[in-house]
């Protein structure tokens, strides 16, 4: 079980984050990203769902800067709550967020002593792909149906550390075409797409695929086996 924590940012910025510890020393460590819908009991989930697996896992609040403890739901209603909070983070002066994803890095790193690896859902996972190319003290990413990472302008960042993105077929809100673009253009990302729909891993929501969900989590889990420990 997790408890909050409060990170400061290179900028003197206060935010709390989740963290969930492991009953004995980690294998590694992983910021875990939220969706649009805050740090709420599916990300805290995943978080812990981790820490039982061996991880040191840190979910930082990336909409701490224009709202405290945002919690929301699946709601039309908190979607459109979610998706304004989302567009006030978006609008901040560069660097944005990056810096507190930052400070859970750090704090990860301290508090593990072993590699970190970043993964996120959603806007989420765009921030997850945004790490992989600008921050420093992460082994992998992982991105699941990241919204706005088939942009050309996401496109052009160059990784530097292994990618692993996940996608499903049906998403409405993510062009396959997009992802096809995606995976041409990063041809050492490993780029996975199935048969569902945005928001597939998270079973508080219609559309969660019990099936592409436990393949990615394979997939994922693997991943960070293979790169972060």
């Amino acid at each position: 079980m997790g408890q909050w924590v409060d990170l400061t940012s290179s900028d003197g910025f206060e935010l709390p984050a989740w963290v969930a510890r492991t009953d004995g020393a980690p294998r590694g460590a992983v910021v875990v990203l939220q969706e649009i819908f805050g740090v709420n009991a599916h990300i805290r989930a995943i978080a812990d769902r981790f820490a039982a697996r061996g991880y040191l896992a840190v979910a930082p609040s990336t909409f701490a800067r224009v709202q405290k403890e945002v919690d929301l739901g699946y709601s039309a209603g908190d979607m459109q709550t979610g998706m304004a909070l989302k567009a006030a983070v978006e609008g901040l002066p560069a660097p944005g967020v990056l810096s507190d994803i930052q400070a859970a890095v750090d704090y990860a790193v301290r508090h593990s002593g072993c590699k970190v690896g970043v993964l996120g859902f959603c806007w989420g996972g765009l921030l997850a792909w945004r790490a992989a190319c600008l921050l420093d003290g992460l082994s992998a990413a992982i991105c699941y149906y990241g919204g706005g990472m088939t942009t050309p302008a996401e496109m052009a960042r160059q990784p530097r550390v292994p990618v692993l993105a996940h996608f499903g077929q049906r998403d409405h809100w993510i062009a396959l075409d997009g992802v096809q673009a995606f995976a041409r253009a990063h041809p050492t990302a490993q780029v996975h797409v199935y048969d569902a729909d945005h928001g597939f891993n998270c079973d508080q929501r219609a559309s969660y695929d019990e099936a592409a969900a436990r393949t990615a989590r394979e997939r994922s889990l693997a991943f960070l086996a293979q790169h972060v420990g």
